[in-house]
């Protein structure tokens, strides 16, 4: 798996990252309703980037200080779930070396890479 993808994510990223070659595990095919910490904790577990757009990740990484592969918080609301898979999926393909041990936000004003 390359990709934890949690479930507040559009199923179009999935499946346009999919098309790309990358192995998604989606939290909305394996175990819907987890919480945010067992997500976290699985993401680390499989050492692979933590795809999200749940706020709480970033309180959990840098508030409380827990550990993380790799998190990229996806801040597009009121896109379409096309419009957005067709800027969440290039910023992953050209970036996805920089994102590992990040925090990574995307809004529609840009994208911000924070290394831990």
């Amino acid at each position: 798996m390359n990709l934890l993808v949690d479930e507040s994510i559009d199923r179009q990223i999935v499946d346009a990252l999919r098309e790309k070659g990358y192995i998604v595990g989606y939290v909305a095919e394996m175990d819907p309703g987890i919480s945010d910490d067992v997500v976290l904790e699985l993401a680390n577990k499989e050492g692979v980037l933590l795809l999200t757009a749940d706020k709480d990740f970033g309180e959990l990484v840098f508030r409380l200080r827990r550990l993380s592969s790799g998190v990229v918080l996806v801040r597009l609301a009121g896109l379409s779930p096309v419009k957005k898979s067709e800027i969440v999926v290039p910023f992953i393909m050209e970036h996805f070396s920089e994102l590992v041990e990040s925090f990574s936000v995307i809004t529609p004003m840009g994208i911000r890479i924070r290394h831990r």
